[in-house]
């Protein structure tokens, strides 16, 4: 196996490094989701440290998906906008990351919500090594097709500053990665500010940080764009995306099953965008 260690002072900085670093150092591994004939994964196990993840240039351009897409993602992730499509009865949705951190389903049907005891955790002891979230079900997720990449989150205070440890047993370098890490450091942002704390650094850990050999040559494509790319045109301020995260949200508010209540928090999402000051949506 090989292993690799990125650090870096932005988010996309970070994850256009770690990438790339699988794709040249990892080892071939085949998958659960190979198709015959397709070439093996290549394959780390990743440690990426972002040391200002909120700094800007924040998006990075050339990420798998839209901007509003990722806007949908944050709000499954800080909001839990779907999961009432989790109903493996009905073929859908084995779990979403929110429903397991924010109402965690025991044995015997109690529900915890690991986010809000950790954040009371933290108010109590703010130095405690306690404060974590996980998502694993040992009596269910081994038998299920599809069981959660995320396996932990792990919180420390530092000075003024909240940091996270993000542990993942499997993370789809290339078509997930980013979306993953900017919606976690989302969630980092939204526990900092219930403790009234600022937002430290981010840790990103995976097992297997893989790409898959599905999409190689869709890669090579993606490290092309960045050798022809500098700097500048590969990262988006966050105020420049604002109008497509507006368009994500509003996409969600057309969608019929939308339940009322996340509807309201989609609404507040939204006019906290739209009440930016717009004079400053530039690349």
């Amino acid at each position: 196996m090989k292993s690799i260690h990125i650090i870096a002072e932005k988010l996309p900085q970070a994850w256009e490094k770690a990438v790339g670093e699988c794709w040249r150092t990892g080892s071939e591994f085949r998958t659960e989701y190979d198709q015959q004939g397709e070439p093996s994964s290549r394959d780390v196990v990743a440690m990426i440290q972002v040391l200002k993840p909120f700094s800007e240039p924040r998006i990075h351009r050339a990420f798998p998906g839209g901007l509003n897409d990722l806007e949908k993602y944050r709000a499954e992730m800080l909001y839990g906008v779907h999961d009432h499509w989790v109903d493996p009865a009905l073929n859908k949705w084995e779990y979403t990351y929110h429903q397991r951190l924010f109402e965690y389903t025991r044995p015997d049907g109690k529900t915890i919500n690991q986010i809000a005891t950790l954040v009371e955790k933290l108010r109590q002891v703010s130095f405690t090594r306690r404060a974590q979230a996980v998502t694993w079900k040992a009596w269910e997720d081994s038998e299920v097709y599809d069981p959660p990449c995320l396996q932990r989150l792990w919180f420390r205070v530092e000075g003024d500053q909240l940091n996270m440890i993000v542990h993942m047993r499997s993370n789809d370098a290339y078509k997930a990665g980013f979306m993953n890490m900017y919606a976690f450091t989302e969630l980092q942002a939204d526990i900092a500010k219930q403790l009234d704390l600022r937002p430290g650094e981010y840790i990103h850990i995976a097992d297997s940080f893989h790409i898959y050999g599905s999409y190689f040559q869709e890669f090579s494509s993606f490290l092309k764009t960045l050798e022809n790319r500098s700097a500048e045109d590969r990262y988006f301020r966050s105020s420049f995306c604002r109008e497509f995260f507006i368009e994500g949200i509003d996409e969600l508010l057309g969608e019929d099953d939308m339940p009322q209540a996340k509807k309201q928090m989609l609404q507040a999402r939204r006019e906290e965008l739209v009440s930016v000051d717009s004079g400053k949506s530039d690349k």
